[in-house]
């Protein structure tokens, strides 16, 4: 008799145990299930962060690659053009900038150096040679600028809407939630797991993407500052050393 009565007792509560066991069973956590266990509007959340990421990887590896050739171009290229321009060598200067068209500082000599010997050539008042020279370096300064700074604003937009887009896949991660509850009537784990893992997964990969933009368009940005006070620098001492040249040829002249 009791261990008919223990038969009987066990039995009928199985199917309350086999209930309370599915409904508490480990939810998977790895990317597959997660990405299984999504809906449209989370995976969408998710799909649009990714490509925000990749974008802004994209860019910081394209900056990080031409502000590195510019550097190693610029080192070179500095002394060798201030080294013919002392010597008057125009035509070498010239050169040497067209074999370091990564640099920054030889986009903006070699405009001025091109303005230059074009009014030089023309038999232009010196003055005005060299007021053309500077507004062909002041021109060129703002389009190598401009081409510096290419990419940044996506790196600051992605960086500062990033957290928002994933703050909405997590507004509706638990929105997922309390649905689950409301049909299920139930707060077990495997009701408000789904739901719960689509609102951190989207936090997750909102952070992802927006720590590194950010972390990336302030040190693009300092990059930038410097490279503009570098050229505003070399463009002056363009400037004087051309001014000097004049003067030289023109006391030449006058001693002649």
């Amino acid at each position: 008799m009791f261990v008919a009565n223990v038969a009987t007792h066990t039995l009928s509560h199985m199917s309350t145990m086999a209930v309370w066991m599915f409904q508490d069973q480990p939810v998977a956590w790895d990317p597959i299930s997660l990405w299984k266990q999504m809906g449209f509007i989370a995976r969408a959340v998710v799909i649009i962060l990714f490509i925000m990421s990749g974008w802004s990887i994209g860019v910081m590896i394209d900056r990080a690659m031409a502000f590195s050739a510019a550097r190693k171009q610029s080192r070179a290229f500095a002394p060798a053009v201030a080294g013919a321009l002392r010597d008057g060598k125009i035509d070498e200067a010239i050169k040497v900038a067209e074999r370091n068209k990564k640099s920054h500082l030889a986009k903006v000599v070699t405009a001025g150096l091109m303005e230059f010997r074009a009014h030089q050539e023309s038999g232009e008042i010196p003055g005005e040679t060299i007021e053309a020279s500077k507004r062909a370096l002041e021109r060129t300064e703002a389009i190598v600028h401009a081409e510096l700074k290419r990419g940044l604003g996506g790196l600051a937009t992605i960086g500062s809407t990033a957290p928002f887009v994933g703050l909405f896949g997590t507004v509706w991660g638990i929105m997922t939630a309390f649905r689950s509850i409301a049909a299920s009537k139930n707060t077990s784990l495997a009701v408000v797991a789904p739901g719960i893992a689509e609102a951190l997964l989207a936090t997750a990969i909102g952070l992802f993407a927006a720590i590194p933009a950010l972390i990336a368009y302030n040190k693009l940005q300092g990059d930038v500052a410097k490279s503009q006070a570098r050229m505003e620098s070399f463009a002056d001492e363009f400037s004087s050393i051309l001014s000097r040249q004049i003067d030289q040829h023109l006391s030449s002249d006058k001693a002649a």
